[in-house]
């Protein structure tokens, strides 16, 4: 990503991990879908799997999005 002039508006690396933050709250906000379907079929289990990926999904956003807030600030790890 550059600007005009040969500036960067951000690092690959910061839309990197922007684009990959954007993915897994897609993912979570998908897993409400699959939940409510798994409950309309009467599949608990399903319901169950979908919770847990859900919950893994969210817990590795919060890991990325502390990752970009350190790169924000010092322009790497």
């Amino acid at each position: 990503m550059t600007a005009t002039g040969g500036e960067r508006a951000m690092s690959n690396l910061e839309y990197d991990l922007l684009t990959a933050l954007h993915h897994k709250a897609e993912a979570v906000k998908a897993y409400e879908t699959y939940i409510n379907d798994a409950q309309s079929m009467d599949s608990q289990p399903c319901v169950e799997l979908f919770q847990k990926l859900r919950e893994q999904d969210k817990q590795q956003a919060q890991e990325i999005r502390q990752h970009l807030q350190e790169v924000m600030q010092k322009g790497k790890m």
